[in-house]
């Protein structure tokens, strides 16, 4: 069953047509006509990763960048041109922003991606959206109310080698799926790292575990439930480290994903059909320079296609800059689904939490 993300009863301070509450256009734009970001959080993957997309995207300018750390900020604003908000609030307060991208701490999503909509801005938030469900319902429901757009920034959605599996799936090129594997997993992260910190939404199935989680949903469609599941829990640091998980579709796929902080780099899935099999590397994560190799084996031949390198961050970003330059909140049918495919993925992974079968990480 999939989330109900539907508008519940606005606010008391919510105008019926879904604007922001002050009256004014829910977003807007740049002289140029571009989408004008402030930045919620400067994490490793927003100065790595994201910023830069938002800066080489054609549709999206920076415009100011927050932190807690008055230092981190000046040194994000340094290197990327733009102001450094003095706090959260100050840059949720400004009129040249449209636009946030949150990559806060996954147990700050919630409660500060609810003062990024409740502000009048679109929101552009880090994976998982919250850490929870019911979260995702909540921050869903807002964007709906408001007029807003909410995306979730799982970039290897926007990557173009899975529209090209999706292709050769609906040709029958392995003929009917049988089964799915999927893996993500990394060597064990710095100590001081926050995904070994429970109270800030750490562990590897809210990070690692996601991306198998979400490339079953996008290949075999929402029909999914968890048949079984195991996690490593590291006792010291009360998460889980590594696991695994079963998962069936309304059709009869059995899918097999794995996750976690322990292992040698792995980062792929494959599909097994009844008359080949095929398999993608680097699947979730590539840099825009990769290029691409989806390996096909069928009863006597195998073939390698070489697939063009993409840039998913800023296809990322400049899709979610495309929906609120349009005006497409939450509640058009297109944003809606996207919606509800979040909230689907953190009733999955609740399910995984509930049913897993616990074992120690030594």
């Amino acid at each position: 069953m999939t989330g109900n993300v539907s508008a519940s009863a606005r606010p008391d301070n919510s105008p019926a047509d879904g604007s922001p509450a002050d009256g004014s256009p829910a977003g807007g734009s740049s002289a140029d006509g571009r989408l004008r970001v402030g930045v919620l959080g400067c994490s490793a993957i927003a100065w790595r990763r994201a910023v830069p997309a938002v800066l080489s995207g054609p549709r999206t300018t920076l415009t100011a960048v927050a932190s807690r750390d008055p230092l981190k900020a000046a040194r994000f604003a340094e290197r990327f041109r733009c102001a450094a908000a003095t706090d959260y609030r100050d840059l949720l307060a400004r009129d040249d922003v449209d636009a946030v991208y949150l990559s806060l701490p996954n147990s700050l999503h919630l409660s500060w991606g609810l003062e990024v909509l409740r502000a009048g801005k679109h929101l552009l938030v880090e994976k998982p959206a919250t850490d929870s469900a019911a979260g995702a319902r909540e921050l869903a429901r807002e964007a709906a109310e408001r007029g807003l757009v909410l995306r979730e920034n799982f970039t290897f959605l926007h990557n173009s080698q899975h529209s090209t599996v999706q292709e050769l799936l609906a040709a029958g090129r392995i003929g009917t799926v049988r089964s799915f594997s999927a893996a993500f997993c990394f060597p064990p992260l710095p100590a001081d790292d926050i995904r070994y910190v429970p109270d800030l939404g750490g562990g590897a199935l809210l990070d690692t575990g996601l991306y198998p989680i979400r490339a079953a949903q996008l290949l075999l469609g929402e029909t999914l439930d968890v048949a079984g599941a195991t996690l490593r829990i590291d006792g010291e640091r009360g998460i889980d480290v590594a696991g695994q998980a079963l998962l069936t579709s309304a059709d009869g796929v059995l899918a097999d994903i794995q996750f976690g902080f322990e292992h040698a780099y792995g980062s792929w899935y494959s599909l097994w059909g009844s008359t080949g099999r095929m398999y993608l590397d680097r699947a979730f994560t590539p840099m825009e320079t990769w290029t691409p190799t989806l390996r096909i084996d069928e009863q006597n031949r195998s073939e390698e296609l070489r697939l063009p390198p993409d840039h998913q961050f800023e296809n990322s970003i400049g899709s979610f800059a495309g929906a609120a330059l349009a005006g497409r909140g939450a509640g058009a049918p297109e944003e809606a689904e996207r919606c509800a495919q979040t909230v689907r993925t953190m009733e999955l992974v609740e399910e995984i939490q509930r049913v897993a079968v616990r074992v120690s990480a030594k």
